[in-house]
């Protein structure tokens, strides 16, 4: 995985040119943005576990089937596992808002998944519902301007939709 920087320096390199004008705006850009990007990133890491717990809350309640006997989240060891799947899954997704990039989540977290899931016998569709549940609360705290520089997150947030229609398409 390569951040912006490393891959505009390739680029340039590639060609044997120094850095373009619009090449050091668009790095100027990220810098300018980074403390949004960093401010969600530790406002979902702070709230990861409230954001899974609560997104899979939801998830079984919407469909109780999973979580009652003969369901792919009982008994309580597989319920553990779904959290934990859950919990990664929101791992990477940071990791990806942290780096402006997507090649993190895909290469080692949603690559393979969805055969994994079938493996198991665990329903995508399920999977998938939870992952949104959790992009619901990710956006929600993203879109929180108390103690964020003011500015227009709106970009910063359709990104984080982005990594996590990434991971809910993954699945089914």
């Amino acid at each position: 995985m390569l951040d912006a920087f490393a891959k505009v320096v390739a680029q340039a390199d590639a060609r044997g040119e120094f850095l373009s004008s619009q090449q050091i705006d668009a790095l100027s850009d990220i810098i300018a943005e980074g403390n949004k990007r960093l401010d969600t990133v530790n406002k979902i890491n702070s709230n990861a576990s409230a954001i899974v717990t609560n997104s899979a809350r939801a998830l079984f309640a919407e469909q109780p089937q999973l979580a009652q006997p003969g369901g792919n989240a009982y008994p309580s060891r597989r319920m553990a596992a779904c959290l934990r799947d859950m919990e990664i899954v929101l791992r990477y997704v940071s990791y990806a808002i942290a780096a402006g990039d997507s090649s993190v989540l895909d290469d080692r977290c949603l690559n393979g998944l969805r055969e994994t899931y079938q493996a198991l016998g665990t329903p995508g569709s399920s999977v998938a519902v939870a992952i949104q549940k959790m992009k619901e609360a990710s956006i929600s705290l993203a879109n929180d301007v108390n103690g964020v520089p003011l500015g227009d997150c709106s970009s910063l947030v359709a990104e984080l939709s982005v990594y996590f229609d990434r991971a809910a398409a993954s699945v089914v």
